[in-house]
C-alpha cells in the first residue's frame, strides 16, 4: 500500500459498481457510454504513463467483460466507431451559426490527438473483444 490514502488506480472498482445503477436507472446504452466511452478511455490514457494504472488495466477490462456481454460491448464499440471515429465529415458550417462545438472533441482539429485517440480506441477494442 502506497503513502497515498486514495489509490486512484483502484477507482475502476467504484466505477464498475456505479455502472450497475446507471444501467438500472438510465439503460444499457448510458451504462456502456459511462464505463467504456468515458472511464475506460480515461483509464487507458492514464495507463500509458502510470504503471499503477497499467497494472490494474487487465482487472478493469475483465470486470467490464463480466458486467456486459460480448455482444453488448461489440455493439457499443461499433456504434462508437461509426459515430465518433469514422463519422462522415460534417457539412460546411453555416457561418450565421458560428457556435463552435468542436471544443467537445479537440482531437477533431488536431491530427496528432486524433491519431492517439484512434490508436487508443483500437487498443480498447482489442482488450475488450480478444
Amino acid at each position: 500500500m502506497g503513502d497515498s490514502p486514495i489509490q486512484f488506480h483502484k477507482i475502476w472498482i467504484d466505477q464498475c459498481e456505479a455502472t450497475e445503477g446507471i444501467r438500472e436507472r438510465f439503460g444499457l446504452r448510458d451504462a456502456l457510454h459511462y464505463l467504456i466511452g468515458e472511464k475506460l478511455f480515461s483509464f487507458v490514457q492514464a495507463s500509458e504513463s502510470d504503471p499503477d494504472f497499467a497494472t490494474e488495466l487487465p482487472l478493469f477490462v475483465a470486470e467490464i467483460r463480466r458486467i456486459f456481454s460480448a455482444a453488448e460491448i461489440r455493439g457499443f464499440l461499433n456504434h462508437l466507431e461509426r459515430t465518433k471515429f469514422f463519422a462522415p465529415p460534417e457539412p460546411e458550417p453555416d457561418f450565421d451559426d458560428l457556435d463552435d462545438d468542436t471544443d467537445d472533441e479537440p482531437w477533431l482539429e488536431n491530427p496528432v490527438l486524433g491519431a492517439k485517440e484512434l490508436l487508443r480506441f483500437s487498443r480498447i477494442r482489442q482488450l475488450l473483444l480478444e
